[in-house]
């Protein structure tokens, strides 16, 4: 298959290009990294991405930033960042996908822990995963083309734990790779409107 991996040059992402690379053809994507480039955030970079690179078999998207920060300091600009990165890039994916996707072809998303796990200084990260859970569920009984859409929920990622562990205390993290693997089930499976939690 032809798999799109956006985000591919991140943590999660570079995971899942090692699990899928080995058996399907990888096309990498980065806000300024990757085989192309695009800004999920901008609907028409979305849409001139695909076009860029053509059809393919399916799109994954370990991309998009949040505004973790104390609920106290927060502003309506500030917690704007993840609805437009975490959420509606990630819409902005999936409605441009359903259209130039082959028949069959599958969309997976990215949401988090915090959804069922609420930490400190998360409620927009919260908020947007939340949404995008939603939005997956929603959009699962609509495509049309046999086109399949999940969402992968990871914990706090072993390789993350310097950068995020204070904000988890008492949480397990979870290796890149072993979440990788949800992923491969989401494109190579036959399942959608699934969340699969991976911590």
């Amino acid at each position: 298959m032809k798999v799109i991996v956006i985000g591919a040059a991140g943590t999660i992402g570079s995971a899942i290009v090692e699990e899928l690379g080995h058996r399907h053809d990888i096309v990498t994507v980065g806000k300024t990294r990757g085989q192309h480039q695009a800004d999920i955030t901008d609907y028409a970079q979305v849409q001139a991405l695909f076009a860029r690179i053509g059809q393919a078999d399916a799109v994954v998207v370990a991309a998009g930033i949040m505004a973790l920060e104390p609920l106290s300091g927060m502003t309506p600009e500030r917690f704007r960042v993840g609805l437009d990165s975490k959420l509606m890039g990630q819409v902005h994916v999936a409605l441009a996908a359903q259209h130039a996707l082959n028949d069959g072809g599958s969309i997976t998303l990215t949401s988090g822990i915090d959804v069922y796990h609420p930490i400190r200084h998360a409620s927009n990260a919260v908020a947007s995963n939340s949404a995008v859970e939603g939005f997956v569920r929603g959009a699962a009984i609509e495509l049309a083309r046999g086109i399949r859409i999940n969402v992968v929920t990871p914990g706090l990622l072993t390789e993350s734990k310097d950068a995020y562990g204070h904000l988890f205390p008492g949480f397990e993290t979870v290796p890149a790779r072993r979440v990788a693997l949800a992923y491969a089930r989401s494109v190579e499976g036959a399942q959608t409107g699934q969340v699969y939690q991976v911590w």
